[in-house]
């Protein structure tokens, strides 16, 4: 196969681009190195396999050459980014997503939307089903990210039922691993950097809200299978192993063997108090469910950010305020 996936230097972009590539398809790689990162790709220079194409998929976008696949990646995916960004992140979640619709439609190619758990906004209904429509406040601070998406997911469907194109949908919980980038503001990255510097680890409220993580591996395994042989209906990948803020800080701290200490800050605004999702249609229809342990997955993301050879480079000091619980 030969796939277009957009937000190709990012985080889960490029992770996607290497699971594509090692199973032998061709991928045309779109970035404007927003939040993505040349480093992230910087291992595939030379591959034949690999084209890539530095542009932003809110405008108009050409690709020469025959596509089976379009998967958009493309967007500020982190609540520091998206709060700071926020009319790049709604025009990527609305312009970016018609302008990939339509290169699908002109191609003849499948299209897959990375969704966000996000669109359930700070649920009421716990475990998270696909059939849940969400509570999401769509004029506060997070609605430029959660209303975009769920944007993206309406205008996907409108395409599919429309123009009869091949679509999946994804939505993707909380997700780490190596290439997060230190300053992202996520929870994951904010606790182990801290950690590792000997500063306060940031608890927002009083801790106990809760999230589900999912290993970066096992999100993107999971993703591959959707785009391969799932169908047009929404689909959670996560981890379905519930843990508190304050319990994951703790496991961070016991596996960099850091003496920080917890300091708690208020939470921000619309924050969700709890994130969980129900996997059962991706076990039924996918036979997919997350491998790597919490701990394991965790020890592993450590050592990544260990590896950074600048101390400096992961410094807390610009870390947001806004969101360490994402």
């Amino acid at each position: 196969m030969r796939v277009l996936i957009t937000g190709a230097a990012g985080f889960l972009g490029s992770h996607l681009t290497d699971r594509f590539l090692r199973d032998g398809h061709e991928v045309v790689g779109l970035d404007n190195f927003l939040t993505g990162s040349p480093d992230n790709i910087a291992h595939l220079t030379g591959n034949a396999k690999f084209q890539f194409i530095r542009h932003n998929i809110s405008d108009y976008t050409y690709v020469a050459g025959h596509l089976d696949g379009v998967l958009h990646f493309a967007s500020p995916a982190s609540p520091i980014d998206y709060l700071e960004l926020p009319i790049q992140t709604l025009k990527v979640g609305s312009l970016g997503t018609i302008n990939a619709l339509g290169i699908a439609k002109s191609k003849g190619a499948r299209f897959f939307l990375a969704s966000t758990s996000e669109i359930y906004g700070d649920p009421l209904v716990h475990p998270q089903t696909e059939s849940y429509w969400g509570n999401v406040n769509s004029i506060g601070p997070r609605g430029v990210y959660d209303e975009a998406k769920r944007f993206a997911e309406a205008v996907t469907m409108a395409y599919h039922r429309h123009h009869g194109i091949d679509t999946r949908i994804v939505r993707i919980f909380n997700t780490y691993g190596p290439r997060m980038r230190p300053h992202d503001g996520r929870v994951v990255s904010n606790f182990i950097v801290q950690a590792l510097t000997g500063e306060p680890l940031t608890l927002y409220g009083d801790g106990t809200q809760t999230r589900s993580f999912c290993y970066v591996d096992d999100e993107v395994e999971g993703i591959f299978r959707l785009f391969m042989r799932g169908d047009a209906e929404p689909t959670n990948i996560g981890n379905p192993d519930e843990y508190t803020v304050k319990e994951l800080a703790e496991m961070v701290l016991e596996l960099t063997g850091s003496r920080s200490e917890l300091v708690h800050l208020p939470l921000p605004t619309d924050d969700p108090k709890v994130r969980k999702p129900d996997i059962t249609r991706a076990r039924e229809k996918l036979g997919w469910e997350p491998r790597v342990p919490v701990r394991e997955g965790l020890a592993r993301t450590i050592e990544y950010f260990r590896t950074l050879t600048d101390a400096s480079s992961i410094s807390t000091r610009t870390l947001g305020t806004a969101a360490s619980v994402a």
